[in-house]
């Protein structure tokens, strides 16, 4: 009757765990089909935009790197060749001065704490040597509570590591057989919130419990000092247990760029520059490598096919203060000159008597017949010279090593015509020997593994080399080992295993790009040597969000740093708009668009799928691209006036642009003079390979100085040149708007919470 089920009814049959039939309507099965079908189209969807969002963050992070060793070695190449008297050779010598070697005892002089007091009403940490465990806990715990360490226990506890660094071998030996398990971190990159959250998980450290850190502890996270302070308090504690590896970043150069020589310097004003040159000492002191029971090799970035351990195991480390530029040979004479104006300049505290001495010291000794013919020689003549072949500078640096030893008169500054031939070709092989050493600390600590065999320059961040599964396979087989462990790239789950699981990347930072961008992860090794993964995000906003709405923030975020990159790159832009546009109508396909960013920008991203991200208005598929240009990004008013392409150059180049602001802030205090800040834009010039004009340095110089005062605040400076996302903007406004409409109180009786708007730059207050 009513409960029969007809043969053509659209049924199928299945069957229970018991055997019992089920019939199940196939509407249903379809249904489920099509949700599970709709269902990967999402997940699918959701990767492709956090890839090419990662890919929009990683590209211009690694473009960032490769200019600032650009930048860096053209900056050597004007010391190497201007006189010591040249006004740009001032500007920039002294951060070249850190490869020189000084006896210990002079620097100690130099880094001495006991004369600065620390006041009774100071409320923060303090501190006794020898440090215990407890005392590093308080200090772990007041860091947290965002309480400042006085400057004078910064000093001591690193001057303490500086000393026990110097008794440390090249390459760590750590055994499990010691302990259960070992952890192992990855960078860190100034997030202390990771660092503190490692801690809670997997406990601090202590004789039951050793850590290797796998270097990049500073830079691009706000709390970089407090992190080493952390780190070296417990490496004093357990030397035997806490084992520090060095980093890319552990670099004064990079600092520069990135963030943690501002930081310093603002934590510690009174005595910012002596805690950075002491922990640019520090730096160069810290190991290379770690080895744990023979089989697994830690390292900060990679290897390369000449990599060779015993190699490494000799170096001496400390001369590399920046592994961007390999060490040169020093008198004796001009290293104690070089010395005792370090000491002198920090405590006249005077620009003028900083540039005279400058002036006065021969750092380097010119490898060139005739020093005459430089004296005259400025940034405006030397720009046909930057673009050298390799071989013409190797050639140059041949020259340098063979004339740089005993041929050389002290007391009459000139080449001895007696110098032997046989002492020029030791002098050679001592150079080619440096350069060895050198090229094996730089892949050390800047190169990455790629999936093709081989072994290639790593073009894409400036420094190190792309390895292959065939050159890790060789080097394990030739060291006797079973696993590389390194860091120095981000990775969305903390972690990431290549190369037939023989190579494995670890990450600590979580966050990195952006909230929700990563996991980090740390790893517990045991006497098997299997790695155990512990993954995290320290931020408690991610646990509140969504799949969605995490992979929703990193592309808003990837998409504004993208923004400001075409605004940056305007009048390529324009120019390869209008070879499109062959009737100059103003318009361009949506095609012809793609094609065009995709050949000024050199990003390897996905432009069709984007373009509904980047164009809000077309018409009739067609981009008005000057209209374009306007809502991309908007200028600060104050700025509307300075020239269009000294502008752009500003967009494009901030980072470098701030960083030779740094170097030619020689005393750290933040401004710079007229004159040097128009001799920082010379060197931008010549280095760009440019012209800028003096009419022009001069607008922005009267645009800039807004209290007259006839200096610049870098920092000021550096915030009023902000890209804005119009259509954020004007989103932004009509919500406040809205908003304010619908208030029915006074103003001061409503409670008002602005949010920042997603993916977009606020406008300064005028």
């Amino acid at each position: 009757m009513g409960c029969g089920v007809t043969k053509g009814s659209e049924f199928h049959k299945r069957y229970d765990k018991d055997g019992n039939i089920i019939l199940v309507k196939i509407s249903a099965i379809r249904a489920a089909v099509l949700i599970q079908r709709w269902y990967r189209q999402y997940v699918a969807r959701m990767e492709m935009r956090r890839r090419y969002a990662w890919n929009i963050f990683q590209s211009i992070e690694y473009a960032g790197q490769q200019d600032q060793i650009k930048l860096y070695n053209f900056l050597g190449y004007l010391v190497d060749n201007f006189t010591p008297s040249s006004t740009e050779r001032n500007l920039i010598s002294h951060i070249f001065r850190e490869n020189e070697v000084c006896r210990d005892v002079e620097w100690e002089r130099y880094f001495d704490y006991r004369n600065i007091e620390v006041p009774e009403i100071y409320s923060g940490p303090r501190l006794t040597f020898p440090l215990d465990a407890d005392q590093v806990a308080d200090l772990v715990e007041a860091f947290r509570n965002k309480q400042q360490l006085h400057s004078h226990y910064v000093l001591q506890l690193l001057v303490e590591t500086w000393k026990l660094l110097r008794v440390l071998p090249n390459i760590n030996r750590v055994s499990t057989c010691h302990s259960k398990e070992i952890t192992i971190c990855g960078d860190l990159h100034g997030q202390l919130e990771d660092l503190i959250l490692i801690f809670y998980k997997n406990g601090m450290p202590s004789l039951e419990k050793p850590y290797v850190f796998n270097g990049d502890f500073v830079d691009r996270g706000k709390d970089s000092i407090e992190i080493l302070l952390i780190l070296f308090a417990f490496l004093l504690v357990y030397p035997g247990e806490v084992h520090l590896n060095r980093g890319n970043h552990e670099d004064h150069i990079i600092n520069l760029r990135y963030g943690f020589t501002k930081e310093v310097l603002g934590k510690y004003k009174m005595h910012g520059k002596r805690i950075l040159k002491l922990l640019q000492k520090i730096f160069s002191w810290l190991p290379l490598a770690t080895v744990i029971d023979q089989k697994v090799l830690i390292v900060h970035g990679g290897i390369s096919d000449t990599t060779d351990l015993a190699l490494v195991a000799r170096v001496d480390r400390h001369r590399y203060v920046s592994a961007l530029r390999p060490p040169k040979k020093r008198f004796s004479y001009s290293v104690r000159s070089s010395m005792d104006s370090e000491v002198d300049e920090d405590m006249m505290g005077s620009k003028y008597n900083i540039l005279n001495r400058r002036r006065a010291s021969l750092t380097y000794f010119r490898p060139f017949p005739s020093r005459e013919s430089f004296q005259h020689r400025s940034l405006q003549d030397f720009s046909a010279t930057v673009a050298r072949t390799m071989e013409e500078e190797m050639e140059i640096r041949r020259r340098q090593a063979a004339l740089t030893y005993p041929g050389y008169s002290l007391s009459c500054r000139h080449l001895s015509t007696s110098t032997s031939t046989e002492s020029d070709s030791n002098s050679v092989d001592t150079f080619e020997n440096i350069n060895n050493e050198w090229k094996q600390i730089l892949d050390l600590l800047w190169s990455d593994p790629m999936m093709p065999n081989g072994c290639i320059p790593n073009e894409v961040r400036g420094g190190g080399c792309y390895w292959g599964p065939n050159v890790t396979e060789e080097f394990l087989n030739k060291h006797n080992l079973q696993l590389i462990i390194r860091s120095h790239e981000c990775k969305q789950d903390g972690y990431e295993f290549c190369h037939n699981r023989k190579v494995l990347t670890i990450f600590s930072a979580s966050n990195y790009y952006e909230v929700g961008s990563n996991r980090g992860a740390f790893i517990r090794l045991g006497p098997d040597l299997m790695p155990f993964f512990i993954q995290y995000q320290a931020n408690s906003m991610t646990r509140e969000m969504s799949v969605r709405q995490s992979v929703r923030r990193t592309e808003h975020s990837a998409l504004k740093v993208l923004r400001e990159q075409l605004f940056a790159h305007k009048s390529d832009l324009l120019s390869a708009f209008q070879e499109y546009d062959k009737k100059n109508t103003g318009l361009i396909s949506l095609n012809d668009w793609g094609s065009a960013v995709g050949q000024v920008l050199h990003l390897d991203l996905p432009w069709r799928m984007l373009r509904s991200q980047l164009i809000t208005t077309t018409t009739d598929d067609m981009l008005d691209y000057n209209n374009w240009f306007r809502n991309l990004a908007i200028k600060e008013p104050s700025c509307e006036h300075i020239e269009q392409t000294l502008l752009e150059t500003l967009y494009r180049h901030r980072s470098t642009l701030e960083t030779i602001f740094r170097i030619v802030d020689t005393d750290n205090s933040g401004v710079i003079s007229f004159e040097d800040f128009c001799q920082t834009w010379k060197l931008l010039s010549v280095y760009l390979k440019m012209e800028i004009s003096e009419e022009a340095i001069n607008d922005l110089v009267v645009s800039t100085d807004t209290n007259k005062d006839g200096i610049i605040d870098i920092d000021e400076f550096m915030e009023s040149f902000r890209l804005v996302d119009r259509n954020m903007l004007e989103r932004g406004k009509s919500l406040f708007m809205r908003r304010s409409e619908e208030q029915d109180g006074p103003p001061e009786e409503q409670p008002q919470h602005t949010k920042r708007p997603e993916g977009g730059l606020l406008v300064p207050p005028q």
